[in-house]
C-alpha cells in the first residue's frame, strides 16, 4: 500500500470518526440529524448518478430497484436507530458497539473459526460495556441497545449491497440508496412530529459539516481505497473509529470513558480486529464484501 494510499484511508477514517461529535454538538433531535445528514449528502450523489449513470440505472427496472430500496430502509433504520443511542449513552459505548458491523455481515458466509472467536470476544467486550452503563445509568442500556441494532440494520444493508454492487457500480448504487434512505427517515421523522425546520444557524452549520465530513468525505475516501486494498484491510483500519471519537469526545464534548468502558471498548475492538484478520485470509469469493467496509460503522 503506498502512500497516498494509506493517506486517503487514514483521512476517510479520521473523518468518519468525527459524526458522532457533530451529532452532539447539533443538539437536534435524533431523526431530525439522521434525515438532515442523508438529504444533504444525498443530493449531490443523486445528481452524479442522473448524469453519469442514467444508462445504467434505466437498464435496472422495477426488479433491479427493489434490493436498492430495501437496502436504503436498511440504512435509514441503521442511522436512526445510532443517532438516536447517542442520546442515552457515551460515544464511546455507541461507536464501539456499532462498529460490530463486519461480525454480523461475516455470519451469512459460515465463518471460519478465527472469525468466530473473534465474535465471542467483541460480544464479550459489549456485555462489559453494557454492564458498565447500567452501573451508571440502566437508561444508558436503551442506547447500547440501538446501537446494536444499528450494526444489525447496517450488515443488511451491507449484505444486500453484495450481491447489488456485482452488477452496479459504487455511484449509480448510493445514489440511490442514500436518497431512499433520507426519504424513509423524513417520513419516519413527519410521523415522530421531530422537526425538519426551525432550527438554528449552529445546528444547521452542524448538520451541514455532519452530510459533508463523514458522509461524503470519509465514506467516499473508504469506497475508494477499495479500489487499491482489500475490503479486509478497511475494515480493519475502520476500527480507528471509535478510538479516535473517544479521543475528541474529551476536550469538545468533555466525555471522559471510565476504565470499565475503556476496557469493554478494547475488547471489542480486539474481537472485530482478530474477525477482520480472519476474513482477510479467506478465498476471494468468500470474503467480506467490498461494499462492506465502507459503512462498517455508525456513521
Amino acid at each position: 500500500m503506498n502512500l497516498r494510499v494509506a493517506s486517503g484511508l487514514l483521512l476517510g477514517v479520521l473523518a468518519i470518526s468525527w459524526a458522532a461529535i457533530f451529532i452532539r454538538l447539533a443538539k437536534a433531535p435524533a431523526l431530525t440529524t439522521a434525515a438532515w445528514r442523508l438529504v444533504l449528502a444525498s443530493v449531490p450523489l443523486l445528481c452524479w448518478a442522473l448524469v453519469k449513470h442514467r444508462r445504467e440505472l434505466a437498464a435496472l427496472g422495477a426488479r433491479g430497484f427493489a434490493p436498492l430500496v430495501l437496502s436504503g430502509v436498511a440504512l435509514a433504520v441503521h442511522f436512526g436507530t445510532w443517532v438516536s443511542s447517542l442520546d442515552y449513552t457515551s460515544v464511546a459505548s455507541s461507536v464501539a458497539i456499532v462498529t460490530t458491523t463486519p461480525i454480523w455481515v461475516s455470519l451469512v458466509e459460515r465463518p471460519p473459526k478465527r472469525t468466530v472467536i473473534g465474535m465471542v470476544i467483541a460480544m464479550a467486550g459489549t456485555i462489559v460495556i453494557a454492564g458498565t452503563d447500567f452501573a451508571v445509568d440502566p437508561r444508558a442500556l436503551l442506547g447500547d441497545a440501538l446501537a446494536l441494532v444499528g450494526a444489525w440494520c447496517a450488515a443488511t444493508y451491507l449484505g444486500i449491497g453484495k450481491q447489488v454492487r456485482a452488477r452496479l457500480g459504487v455511484g449509480p448504487y448510493v445514489g440511490v440508496v442514500y436518497p431512499v434512505a433520507g426519504v424513509c427517515l423524513v417520513l419516519a421523522a413527519l410521523v415522530a412530529g421531530a422537526p425538519l425546520g426551525g432550527l438554528s444557524s449552529a445546528q444547521w452549520g452542524w448538520l451541514v459539516l455532519l452530510a459533508f465530513v463523514p458522509q461524503l468525505i470519509g465514506h467516499s475516501l473508504l469506497n475508494w481505497s477499495l479500489e487499491h486494498v482489500s475490503a479486509a484491510l478497511v475494515a480493519i483500519a475502520i476500527l480507528g473509529e471509535p478510538i479516535f471519537s473517544t479521543l475528541l469526545a474529551i476536550p469538545i464534548l468533555g466525555e471522559v470513558p471510565d476504565a470499565s468502558r475503556v476496557a469493554g471498548a478494547a475488547v471489542v475492538l480486539a474481537g472485530v480486529g482478530i474477525a477482520a484478520w480472519s476474513e482477510a485470509n479467506r478465498p476471494k469469493e468468500t470474503s467480506v464484501p467490498a461494499a462492506a467496509a465502507h459503512d462498517a460503522h455508525g456513521v
